[in-house]
């Protein structure tokens, strides 16, 4: 469980970052979720976008997401969603 003072740190870093996976009209696969938890133990903190064709609302799909991939949900605003996940391999420093 992350501290709000680390969450306002996380959120500060996913500012600079780029999406790295899209939710499209094909919703959540399994391809994705495992996509997605690849790039949690790369990079720790992604950031996710929401295309206006999928069906879900995106505190849906937050929620899903971060389920499968045993991750938090670090901030929702607007059409994106930033999850973070400690990796085994490379630890991010607060």
């Amino acid at each position: 469980m992350l501290t709000k003072r680390q969450k306002q740190e996380l959120r500060k870093r996913a500012q600079s970052y780029r999406a790295v996976v899209q939710i499209g009209k094909d919703q959540i696969s399994e391809n994705m979720i495992k996509t997605l938890h690849d790039a949690l133990e790369a990079h720790e903190l992604v950031k996710i976008s929401m295309l206006k064709t999928c069906a879900i609302s995106i505190q849906e799909a937050a929620y899903d997401l971060s389920a499968a991939t045993h991750s938090e949900i670090v901030q929702i605003i607007g059409r994106v969603i930033v999850l973070y996940r400690r990796s085994k391999k490379n630890l991010m420093e607060f």
